[in-house]
């Protein structure tokens, strides 16, 4: 077999129907529209309309609010941080910035959470933009130091 020879099986890709190209094509004319009334013409808007019944989301309440200026933190928790430790891929002080580079986290976003899920047994420093109490004690306990930046406390 080469490339050249791939072909699909029969009958496996069929060819979009073209409506309103004249009467052979089995779709012209109203090209499958019907008769008459909105639907049948362009720049339909329908959506949520229920023929002039209060439409369903106007009835339910409004509820919530949604801050348009939030931080987005990537999260992670000290086992995973154990494990990469563990693997030799973070070493000495740890930032963002190893963090990143060790592929720990895609991206910063606003800042690094660090979040106490997980055993943590290492004796490291930890600077990043926030952390849990938990983790920070886990931290601790452990021998270490997790420092969090300015950019928490506002």
């Amino acid at each position: 077999m080469k490339l050249n020879e791939l072909r699909d099986n029969p009958g496996a890709a069929q060819k979009k129907k073209r409506v309103a190209r004249g009467p052979g094509s089995g779709k012209g004319k109203t090209a499958g529209r019907g008769i008459k009334g909105q639907k049948s013409r362009s720049g339909v808007a329908i959506g949520g309309y229920e023929g002039g019944q209060m439409p369903l989301y106007q009835r339910l309440p409004k509820r919530g609010f949604n801050k348009p200026n939030q931080k987005k933190f990537a999260v992670i928790n000290l086992g995973i941080l154990q494990k990469f430790i563990d693997a030799k891929k973070l070493t000495g002080d740890i930032t963002e910035d190893s963090l990143v580079e060790a592929g720990v986290v895609r991206r910063k976003l606003d800042g690094v959470r660090v979040l106490a899920k997980g055993d943590f047994t290492a004796k490291a420093n930890i600077t990043v933009t926030g952390a849990s109490k938990s983790a920070i004690e886990a931290v601790e306990k452990a021998g270490g130091k997790l420092t969090t930046t300015a950019a928490a406390a506002e």
